[in-house]
């Protein structure tokens, strides 16, 4: 079986974003500058467990081109998580990534997410049910709940579980995103790892905007790959390996393309329209109007067709301003 991991260079990952990082969204970002590694939108094992592919909410829809994506799950019940990932094998990812670190408060509820920090038995036992394949496992998690002091402890219990992949947001739950990251603690998690978990490859996660800020943290403290999560909100280029200035053009097929997307899988995704509108800033900037174009947009625009008449209207009246 082909493993993703195994790349003997800077292995970059889109991050999984809850509503974003759908089966739409991914294919705009594999148009502009694919990374090597997607990640599914998180999904609740035991939710699906007990109600079958209904509480998925189209978190798991796949295209055949995607052999580089990852299934980001989450849950609290080993029995679930097993049989969630004989399911996730079936519907063929090429790997399962367990969430420890999310913040959201329904999933801490209930003990997932970010709650598994405080709870490293429950962790472990997670973990292992997710091996009941021979997809390679691994976490996703922070640094600590509430405290950096916690993160040795915490960090040396993920890394016994023999992951292949762990990939740290370098900050704790309760700094949600509102400190820098702790790259000053990249250093004492390489050595927790070497000690450890030698063949475990270290992600790093947190601030990092484009390829060639993740490329320079790497060279500066170590590790095997970045993954980049909010940076493509303001650069959907973000890894690309060589910036250069992208014509509005190049932004606006992409935002057409997204458009055509959303109709081809919105009776499988059911998402309101409006949850579009947050990724019209990520495409109308840069160029003269922008800012009037994507003020329309979000005040008029009800509909792809709505969004795609103003748009042209636009693009039809410069052309008239320059003759």
């Amino acid at each position: 079986m082909n493993n993703i991991w195994d790349q003997n260079r800077p292995i970059f990952i889109l991050a999984p974003m809850e509503a974003v990082t759908d089966v739409v969204f991914r294919h705009i970002i594999k148009r502009a500058a694919s990374p090597d590694i997607f990640f599914s939108e998180f999904t609740n094992a035991t939710a699906w467990y007990r109600a079958g592919d209904k509480a998925t909410g189209g978190r798991l829809i796949k295209t055949s081109d995607e052999t580089n994506l990852i299934a980001q799950l989450w849950g609290t019940d080993a029995e679930s998580m097993s049989h969630f990932a004989k399911h996730i094998k079936e519907l063929g990812f090429a790997g399962i990534d367990i969430n420890m670190g999310c913040p959201d408060k329904s999933a801490i509820k209930s003990g997932g997410g970010a709650a598994m920090i405080k709870n490293p038995l429950l962790a472990a036992k997670i973990i292992e049910a997710a091996k009941v394949t021979d997809l390679p496992v691994s976490v996703k998690t922070r640094i600590g709940y509430s405290s950096l002091d916690e993160m040795e402890n915490w960090i040396s219990t993920l890394l016994k579980q023999n992951l292949i992949a762990l990939t740290v947001h370098l900050r704790t739950k309760k700094e949600m995103s509102k400190v820098p990251a702790h790259y000053e603690l990249i250093p004492k998690i390489i050595e927790l790892r070497d000690e450890l978990s030698p063949s475990t490859k270290l992600i790093w996660n947190g601030d990092i905007k484009n390829y060639k800020e993740g490329i320079s943290l790497l060279n500066k403290y170590g590790g095997d790959g970045i993954m980049i999560g909010r940076g493509v909100f303001t650069n959907p280029f973000a890894f690309e390996k060589e910036e250069r200035i992208h014509s509005k053009k190049e932004l606006l097929d992409l935002l057409f393309l997204q458009l055509d997307l959303y109709d081809k899988y919105q009776t499988k995704l059911n998402r309101p329209f409006d949850t579009l509108k947050r990724y019209f800033k990520i495409y109308i900037r840069d160029f003269d109007g922008a800012s009037e174009l994507r003020n329309e947009l979000m005040t008029k625009a009800k509909s792809t067709d709505d969004t795609r008449e103003i748009i042209n209207n636009f693009l039809n009246t410069k052309i008239d301003q320059k003759t």
